[in-house]
């Protein structure tokens, strides 16, 4: 294929003052983004989880071969099915499964293996990652940093379905081999990556104060 370019007509340029008003505005509002495992019941519009989804498929990737696939579920029956078989997972791993020092890691956050969010929240996204794959619905070429390229596009979601006002919990139950079947992508092609939860945060939601321990500018940047 011989290369093509357009020029860059939608950059933006803002003012000094008004670049680091909209870098602090910003970050006032992602730190408002906490994980949480209380959910309303209130429907969600299929059109705004649509945007957000089309939000993550912006996400850069390894040679843009957008090596993702996302399964969004609203179904209460699909979504019973996958409370089910991750909660048998989470028993396993509560008991004993992940060890004793990831489970005192998470201790002060309050998880256990009941896992009543997953049906109670109006939609659940299953992000799938691909090996292969490439622009075109036709191709199946070697995709190339796929981990990093879904992990960008997973963090693009949860980044749009905050700003649009929902809230948010990543959940991945190991293995998560069950969901490929649950979803219908079982398949030697496609993984599944991360499910996320979301939907209004319930009336009593909490979030855990360990959880609003963040590091500080020092402790995870250096500047050369």
């Amino acid at each position: 294929m011989t290369e093509q370019q357009v020029p860059l007509t939608d950059f933006i340029e803002y003012p000094p003052e008004q670049m680091l008003a909209r870098a602090t505005e910003h970050l006032t509002d992602i730190r408002r983004r906490h994980s949480i495992r209380k959910f309303s019941d209130r429907p969600v519009a299929r059109q705004l989880i649509e945007q957000c989804i089309l939000a993550a498929g912006a996400a850069p990737s390894g040679a843009n071969h957008q090596p993702w696939h996302f399964v969004a579920i609203q179904s209460p029956q699909v979504k019973q099915q996958i409370r089910t078989e991750a909660e048998a997972l989470e028993q396993g791993f509560y008991a004993g499964r992940a060890g004793e020092e990831w489970l005192d890691a998470l201790k002060p956050l309050g998880t256990n293996a009941n896992k009543a969010y997953l049906e109670t929240a109006p939609w659940l996204i299953a992000v799938f990652s691909k090996k292969r794959g490439g622009v075109e619905a036709q191709d199946d070429k070697t995709n190339y940093y796929v981990h990093e390229s879904v992990g960008l596009a997973t963090g693009f979601l949860l980044q749009a379905l905050h700003h649009a006002g929902l809230g948010t919990l990543t959940h991945t139950p190991k293995p998560m081999s069950f969901l490929s079947k649950i979803c219908g992508r079982d398949n030697d092609n496609e993984r599944p990556y991360m499910l996320i939860v979301t939907g209004y945060p319930a009336a009593d939601a909490t979030v855990p104060v360990h959880a609003l321990k963040k590091k500080s500018l020092e402790q995870i940047c250096s500047f050369l």
